[in-house]
């Protein structure tokens, strides 16, 4: 069997080299659909990363409430990070934090609401600037770097914001002497008491762009708008161990509280980066799907360039067939011919999505995520386009009659 495999392979590596660009060609349709589904596959796995290793940096003491949804979870989903609308059915409010600060090894709550609005300051002005609402314990849970000032808190909460610094240079075209300085949101003047250091992280697990976000006084941001609508909330235990006990008694605690209304969520560890995680799943799932057709041409072209090798060796296997080659053999040369070509041409992808891969980090924050998972999904990906658009021209030509194959001639 090993001297069968042996020579088959002899003969497939004779053919190719006969037909070299031809061949590359044909490999090259192939590079191109796994290049294509291991760029993708590897910056979704780098985003997804991202946020879970956010979650680790932020610490394994983290519980987080979100409203839950009756819909479908490809909807929900899809909804609660693209809407802005998204949370106007969620029940939790105000008195939650409160509720949630009385349980025991609890030891820091911090509740956040967005609004998109416009802020203006004596030279500039802009529109849909994300405005997040929250308390003074928020960095206890979360800590942000400030560059300047300081961070909201009891003592100058009143009328008093702090902005991102990406946001804090559009508005005021600089940031070290911003602090003390005015904006206006509807018509109400705040002082500017702090400016984030530049974070870079755009995608997180509470779906703020800090750098673009201006934060404040959550009672504040209820009086400019009317209605406080309450994306999530965080809490910080006291320790890792109490995680399940707290995380139920606030299930519990807030059950209660909403007369038995359970439309939310509570979240420890892995499923704090839900729905985050599973929007890049999703996101990449169809995004392979699409590349898989580039795959799926180039399949085709394995399956032409093998009937054209079948059409131009008919002579060749009739005389294969006369010495006492059976149909067998010829199937089996001919399918390991087009496996060599698809699996060269997967390896040739291989390394191709991953230098695209690395040439995209280095303008972006994502890394490329590197797995032997994708690596095996990409072989076996390539064997079974190789055998599925092979097997064709191989029992074409392994049907082909000895006699008029003897008479067939180039």
């Amino acid at each position: 069997m090993a001297t069968l495999i042996k020579t088959h392979f002899k003969l497939a590596k004779t053919a190719i080299k006969e037909n070299r660009t031809r061949s590359f060609l044909t490999c090259l349709g192939i590079a191109i659909g796994v290049a294509s589904i291991i760029l993708i596959l590897s910056l979704m796995g780098s985003i997804s990363n991202l946020v879970k290793s956010e979650v680790d940096e932020i610490g394994s003491d983290l519980i987080v409430v979100r409203p839950s949804s009756t819909k479908d979870s490809v909807t929900s989903i899809v909804e609660e990070l693209t809407s802005s609308s998204s949370f106007q059915k969620s029940n939790l409010a105000l008195s939650d934090i409160s509720a949630i600060s009385s349980i025991e090894d609890v030891s820091a709550v911090a509740p956040i609401a967005i609004s998109v609005n416009t802020v203006a300051s004596e030279k500039n002005t802009f529109s849909s600037v994300p405005i997040l609402g929250t308390t003074s314990s928020f960095v206890a849970i979360e800590p942000l770097a400030l560059k300047y000032g300081a961070f909201i808190n009891d003592d100058n909460k009143g009328n008093s914001v702090v902005l991102g610094h990406t946001l804090s240079l559009a508005i005021f075209n600089t940031i070290n002497s911003t602090v003390g300085k005015t904006v206006t949101i509807m018509g109400e003047k705040f002082i500017v008491v702090g400016v984030l250091d530049s974070i870079d992280k755009s995608i997180n697990f509470d779906n703020v762009d800090f750098d673009n976000a201006l934060i404040m006084d959550i009672e504040n941001l209820d009086k400019i708008t009317g209605s406080t609508q309450i994306q999530q909330i965080n809490i910080k235990a006291t320790n890792t161990d109490s995680l399940a006990k707290v995380s139920s008694e606030i299930k519990t605690t807030l059950t209660n509280q909403k007369l038995g209304d359970q439309n939310f969520s509570v979240a420890y560890g892995d499923e704090i980066t839900h729905p985050a995680s599973s929007l890049f799943t999703i996101i990449s799932g169809m995004l392979t799907l699409v590349a898989a057709i580039s795959l799926v041409v180039g399949g085709i072209g394995v399956m032409n360039i093998m009937l054209v090798s079948v059409a131009e060796r008919t002579h060749e296997i009739g005389i294969r067939k006369a010495v006492g080659a059976s149909s067998r053999n010829i199937l089996i040369q001919f399918l390991f011919e087009a496996l060599i070509l698809s699996v060269l041409g997967g390896i040739f992808g291989l390394i191709l999505g991953y230098i695209l891969a690395f040439l995209i980090s280095i303008i972006t924050p994502f890394t490329p995520y590197i797995s032997w998972c994708i690596v095996l999904l990409t072989f076996l990906t390539t064997l079974v386009v190789g055998i599925i658009f092979g097997v064709y021209p191989a029992i074409k030509a392994a049907s082909k009659n000895p006699i008029d194959s003897l008479k067939h001639y180039r």
